[in-house]
């Protein structure tokens, strides 16, 4: 879990730090006799059972059952400055750390669907948000972007079109700011904010899945539907649930739930069509 802070877990109201909560969760697993393995798996074998997984140290894992979990990871920009001030101010996810932005200016860098629903969403939270686009034309869906100049004309929502972000401003304290280009003069301009969230899309982490499972933009494709073994791939026995499959909601809640979901479809198919 790469979110530092996590304010939306039910029943932690105060809200709890994200490695904190990964102890929790290792904790309970281990409370019923779980075996941890502590390992990255470089590449895998989906052809046939039982399912091969090689780590990184050459070491070979076999099973029956497979349950994919591995997320996906926003898409930054690879500046020094971006990277500096990650968990800082910087952020790649509105719905995650939005809430520690409120009352404050923030940007939001990018023109699809992902940044204009950032934008919307900290608008409700920020005192100001900047939508910083290198175009004047944004690729996000009709519909938001209505209304995005809604919130532009009316409310504390501002763009700013034809720049790039070239760096991150800040101190010790955290961000104070970011520093744009214009794409057509090069003339760069400092603006003030708190937070700056990276919204240029998600990358699931599906790189040595690819041509053993069926996926769309990435995503692993999941049966879904009401009659059972929802979080079932392509593959029978093998399963996936989190961000590896969801490039709508991306919470922890839900990542959760849909892991929930897969242990119980990887049960019920190793009891039945699995033997």
């Amino acid at each position: 879990m790469t979110t530092t802070d996590v304010d939306n877990w039910p029943a932690d109201a105060e809200g709890v730090q994200g490695p904190d909560l990964m102890q929790r969760f290792q904790k309970h697993a281990e409370r019923f006799n779980t075996e941890m393995l502590f390992d990255h798996i470089a590449k895998v074998d989906l052809s046939k059972r039982p399912f091969t997984l090689t780590g990184d140290t050459g070491k070979i894992y076999t099973c029956d059952a497979l349950i994919i979990a591995t997320g996906a990871s926003a898409k930054y920009l690879g500046l020094p400055s971006e990277e500096a001030f990650m968990g800082r101010g910087v952020s790649g996810c509105a719905t995650c750390d939005g809430f520690f932005y409120r009352n404050q200016d923030v940007v939001v860098v990018g023109g699809g669907n992902t940044a204009v629903e950032e934008a919307l969403y900290l608008s409700n939270i920020c005192r100001k948000v900047t939508l910083i686009h290198r175009r004047d034309k944004f690729r996000a869906e009709p519909i938001l972007v209505d209304k995005l100049m809604s919130k532009v004309e009316n409310g504390n929502m501002e763009l700013k079109l034809f720049h790039t972000l070239e760096e991150v401003l800040g101190d010790d304290s955290g961000v104070t700011g970011v520093r744009v280009r214009h794409v057509d003069t090069g003339a760069t301009e400092d603006m003030a904010a708190t937070g700056a969230f990276i919204a240029i899309g998600h990358q699931p982490n599906t790189e040595i899945f690819q041509g053993q499972l069926e996926m769309k933009d990435g995503y692993i494709v999941t049966k879904s539907g009401l009659s059972g073994m929802a979080t079932m791939t392509s593959v029978p026995g093998v399963f996936a649930a989190g961000d590896v499959q969801d490039h709508v909601y991306r919470q922890a809640i839900t990542s959760a739930g849909t892991g929930c979901m897969a242990a119980l479809d990887a049960q019920r198919w190793l009891e039945n069509a699995g033997q």
